[in-house]
C-alpha cells in the first residue's frame, strides 16, 4: 500500500461510516496478503479476526471496523519501518 492508496481507503472508510442505513460493504480489495510486521491486510488494513468475523458482524460492528481502517490509513501505521532503525540525521 502506498500513500495514495491509503488516502483513498481512508476516504472510502469515512464515506461508508456516513452512509447510515445503507448496507455496509466489505472493505476487501482482493489483495488478501497479511503484512507480517503490522498484522494488517495489505489491501484493506483489517486484522485476521476482523476479516474472519466480517460475515457474522452486525452493521454497527462493520462500521466500527471501517472506522478502525480509516484511523489506520490516516495514521500511516501501514508503512514499513526503516531498515536502518535510525531515521534521524
Amino acid at each position: 500500500m502506498n500513500f495514495d492508496d491509503a488516502q483513498t481507503l481512508a476516504e472510502r472508510a469515512a464515506a461508508v461510516q456516513r452512509a447510515a442505513g445503507d448496507a455496509v460493504p466489505s472493505p476487501c480489495t482482493s489483495v488478501c496478503r497479511m503484512d507480517r510486521l503490522s498484522g494488517f491486510c495489505e489491501g484493506c488494513l483489517r486484522t485476521i479476526p476482523e476479516i474472519a468475523g466480517w460475515s457474522k458482524m452486525e452493521d454497527e460492528a462493520r462500521r466500527g471496523v471501517w472506522h478502525a481502517i480509516e484511523l489506520r490509513a490516516r495514521a500511516g501505521i501501514w508503512r514499513i519501518p526503516e531498515e536502518s532503525g535510525d531515521t534521524h540525521a
